[in-house]
């Protein structure tokens, strides 16, 4: 098949991409911004671009003349939209913007999706919906009435005009991602950013008293919920994929700790902004519409991330 992938030559889609590749056709689009140093995206991808089944556009999904050309020259079968300006802190700062590409992009991408007949929308969505959601776990029917930072109003704008789009005829699951971490990680996430800066001896500047919990998920673990994903025709569905086991962030330090066998030099921050307390994922849907479930705890997780980041 051939298949789009929107910002895949970031963190999640080149993960994809590299699955893809081995019985796909592959469109990448990105337009590798200056959000982190591009060189990573780069690099992300390096290695696909010897391969005749890949073939990369550097293209921003606000530019609707060429989505046409694109979308014009390749028969597409299937899309998976990853491409957003990511982080919730940065979308404090610039909240026009993420409404601009997350909101205005995806809405460029369904209404060509509608046009040329595309047989199936994945559209990567964010546990940050929820916001300070106080019923747990967090499930795909609860009420989003505190959402608390523009990413996480964008991510669910977009949510919506997907829906609406899949009364016109599209076929669209809505993948809400929580706090995915691995190789090839944002150099802005904690996991990432807290393995460089104890690796290098430099201090790391904790939030909080180290008790607010994220349900950190392994990015095999969510390319295996996507990949399900493009193999169903769901006229309309959002599902969470998250590890379903939140991890405390004193707890995610020992762990990047033992395995650096470094140890950690905190300073400690107040409470910040736009983040929420705790991120749980119900993920019994994703088990009865996906056959998904997470297959990487924690422990291993960061082992595989360190490993990486050391080579």
């Amino acid at each position: 098949m051939n298949i789009l992938v929107t910002g895949g030559a970031g963190f999640i889609g080149s993960n994809l991409c590299e699955r893809l590749l081995a019985n796909n056709f592959v469109i990448c689009l990105d337009n590798f911004n200056d959000y982190y140093d591009p060189k990573i995206k780069e690099n992300n991808i390096k290695d696909f671009l010897k391969n005749k089944n890949f073939k990369l556009y550097r293209a921003d999904i606000l530019d609707r003349k060429k989505l046409i050309s694109i979308f014009n020259k390749h028969k597409i079968d299937k899309i998976v939209h990853l491409a957003a300006r990511a982080g919730v802190r940065a979308s404090l700062k610039n909240p026009l913007l993420y409404n601009e590409v997350n909101v205005k992009g995806t809405l460029n991408l369904l209404d060509l999706t509608k046009e040329f007949k595309v047989k199936n929308f994945i559209f990567g969505s964010s546990s940050s919906v929820y916001g300070e959601n106080k019923k747990i776990p967090f499930s795909e029917n609860d009420n989003l009435n505190n959402m608390i930072s523009p990413y996480a109003i964008s991510k669910r704008k977009a949510e919506k005009l997907c829906e609406d789009y899949s009364k016109l005829g599209l076929n669209i699951t809505c993948l809400r991602f929580f706090t995915v971490y691995g190789p090839k990680g944002r150099p802005d996430m904690a996991v990432y950013k807290f393995t460089s800066k104890i690796s290098k001896n430099e201090v790391i500047e904790v939030f909080g008293d180290g008790n607010s919990e994220r349900d950190y998920t392994y990015v095999d673990d969510i390319v295996n919920g996507i990949l399900s994903a493009l193999d169903k025709d769901f006229k309309f569905e959002i599902i969470n994929l998250g590890n379903s086991n939140p991890v405390k962030l004193g707890y995610l330090i020992k762990l990047i700790e033992k395995n650096l066998c470094k140890k950690a030099k905190i300073v400690r921050l107040g409470e910040q902004k736009g983040d929420v307390p705790r991120t749980y994922a119900d993920i019994s849907k994703a088990k009865k519409l996906l056959s998904w479930e997470p297959k990487i705890k924690i422990e291993e997780g960061i082992k595989r991330f360190v490993e990486w980041y050391g080579k």
